[in-house]
C-alpha cells in the first residue's frame, strides 16, 4: 500500500508542477495581452481578471459535493480539459466576447483542480505524511510558475500576437499533462483520515454539516485573514504601495517578486523538518509574527526618504518574509483541513477552503487598490499588521478547539504505546520522505 501510495503522489506532483510551470507562461502577461496585443482596452482586461475570479466563486460551492459524490480523478480530469479549452481559446480569440467566455472556462477549470488535486493528495497519503505531501506540491508549483514565467518571458514579443498564442497553446498542452498524469492514478480505496466511516445523512446535508463543525469554522475565518493579509496584496495593494510611496522602480518590483520566489524554493523543506511534529496551531501562530515584521518592514521602507537603497532592500526583505511564512503554512494548514474532515466530506472541506482563499483574493486587492489609490497609506499599513497580529490569535485561539491528534500528529502517534500502533503508521512514520519524494 505505501508503495502504491508513493507512486500516485509523484505522478500527482509531476503533473501539477507541469501545469504550474504552464500557467506561469501566461500569469504576468494576461493584462497586457488583453489590452494592447488584442487591442481590447484596460477595462476588457479588468473583466477578464475579474471573471477568472467569479468563475471559480461560482464553482467552487459546487465541486465538492462532485468530489465527494464522484471521486476526485474525474472532477480533476475535467477541470484540467476546461482549463486547457481556456487557455487555448484565450490564445486564440481576438473578440470581447471569446476573450471573456475564454477566461471563465479557465478561471472556472483551475477552480475545480485545486480541491480535486488536493483531495488526490489526502486520499494518496497518510496523516504523518500528508504535511510533506503538501509541502512538496507548493514547491513544486512555485517552481513551476518561476520557471515558466522566466522562461515566456523570453518567448514573449508584444508586437507579435503569435507569440502569446504559443505561450497559451504551451499552457493548454501542460493542463492536458496534469490530466494525462492524474487518469494514470491508481487511488487508494478510501481517505486515510480521523474518521473513517461516510454516513448518507452527513452527505446530504454537506454544508450544514461542515457550518456545524466550530474547527472547519474557525479555521476558515482564520484562513481569509492570512490569504487577504498576503497574497490578497501582492497585485495590488502592496505593488501600488511599493511604487507610489517607496517609489521603487517596476525592475525592482520584479527583484522582489522573485526574492519572494527564492526564499519559498530555498527554504522550504529546511521549513519542514522545523515545523513537522510541532503543534500546527503554533506554526500558524508565528506565521502571524513574521508577517507582522514584514508588513512593518514595508511601512518603514515608506518612510525613509532620500535613502532609496534602504527603502529597496526593506521592501524585498517584505516579499521574502511573506514566503518565509507560506512555507511555513504549506505543510500546516491544507493537511489541516484534511485532518478535520470527516471521510465523506474531504472534496466538501476542501472545495469550502478554496472558496474562502477565493474570496480573500476577490476582496483583499480591491480593498488594497483602494486605500493605497486614496493615499491611506498609513492606514493601509496599519491594517495590515492588525490582520497579521489577528493571525497569531485566531491561530492560538484554533488550537484551543483543536484534539492533539489534529494539531500535532506526530505526537499524537508518538504518544500510543508501540504495540498499538499499526504496523502500516509504523512503515509511514519511518518513511514519510521516500513516499512524498518527487
Amino acid at each position: 500500500m505505501t508503495t502504491a501510495m508513493g507512486a500516485a503522489l509523484r505522478r500527482i506532483q509531476l503533473g501539477n508542477a507541469l501545469s504550474a510551470f504552464g500557467n506561469g507562461f501566461t500569469v504576468p502577461y494576461l493584462y497586457v495581452y488583453v489590452a494592447k496585443v488584442r487591442d481590447l482596452g484596460a477595462s476588457t482586461a479588468g473583466v477578464v481578471l475579474a471573471m477568472l475570479a467569479v468563475a471559480a466563486l461560482v464553482v467552487l460551492p459546487l465541486t465538492g459535493r462532485a468530489i465527494d459524490r464522484r471521486g476526485p480523478l474525474p472532477v480533476a480530469i475535467a477541470g484540467t480539459v476546461s482549463a486547457a479549452v481556456g487557455a487555448l481559446g484565450l490564445g486564440l480569440s481576438a473578440t470581447e466576447p471569446l476573450v471573456i467566455a475564454s477566461a471563465i472556462a479557465l478561471g472556472a477549470g483551475i477552480a475545480v483542480i485545486q480541491p480535486a488535486l488536493a483531495t488526490m493528495i489526502v486520499w494518496s497519503s497518510t496523516t504523518l505524511t500528508r504535511s510533506r505531501a503538501f509541502a512538496t506540491q507548493f514547491f513544486l508549483n512555485n517552481l513551476g510558475l518561476g520557471v515558466g514565467g522566466l522562461v515566456g518571458g523570453l518567448l514573449v514579443d508584444e508586437t507579435h500576437a503569435s507569440s502569446f498564442v504559443r505561450l497559451f497553446a504551451i499552457e493548454a498542452v501542460m493542463f492536458l499533462v496534469l490530466g494525462a498524469a492524474v487518469a494514470t492514478v491508481r487511488l487508494p480505496k478510501g481517505p486515510k483520515v480521523e474518521d473513517p466511516v461516510p454516513t448518507e445523512e452527513r452527505a446530504k446535508g454537506a454544508w450544514r454539516a461542515m457550518f456545524a463543525d466550530r474547527r472547519m469554522v474557525w479555521l476558515c475565518v482564520l484562513g481569509f485573514v492570512l490569504f487577504f493579509a498576503c497574497y490578497g496584496q501582492f497585485e495590488s495593494g502592496l505593488a501600488a504601495y511599493a511604487t507610489e510611496v517607496t517609489r521603487i522602480a517596476p525592475a525592482s518590483l520584479g527583484i522582489a517578486l522573485a526574492a519572494n520566489t527564492a526564499a519559498i524554493v530555498v527554504a522550504q523543506f529546511v521549513v519542514l523538518k522545523l515545523v513537522e511534529g510541532r503543534r500546527r496551531s503554533r506554526v500558524m501562530a508565528l506565521v502571524g509574527m513574521v508577517w507582522t515584521v514584514a508588513w512593518i518592514a514595508a511601512g518603514l521602507s515608506g518612510l525613509v526618504h532620500g535613502a532609496q537603497m534602504v527603502a529597496t532592500t526593506l521592501l524585498i526583505s517584505t516579499y521574502a518574509l511573506f514566503g518565509i511564512g507560506e512555507s511555513m503554512l504549506s505543510p500546516t494548514v491544507a493537511p489541516l483541513v484534511a485532518d478535520l474532515a470527516p471521510a465523506s466530506l474531504i472534496g466538501q472541506y476542501n472545495s469550502a477552503f478554496a472558496l474562502v482563499k477565493q474570496l480573500a483574493l476577490a476582496v483583499g486587492p480591491a480593498v488594497g487598490a483602494l486605500m493605497v489609490g486614496h493615499g491611506m497609506y498609513g492606514a493601509y499599513i496599519g491594517m495590515l499588521v492588525i490582520c497579521s497580529l489577528g493571525i497569531t490569535g485566531l491561530s492560538w485561539w484554533l488550537g484551543r478547539m483543536l484534539r492533539p491528534a489534529q494539531d500535532n500528529p506526530h505526537r499524537a502517534v508518538a504518544a500510543v504505546p508501540a504495540a498499538r500502533v499499526p504496523a502500516e503508521v509504523k512503515a509511514d512514520s519511518e518513511a514519510g520522505a521516500v513516499v512524498c519524494a518527487t
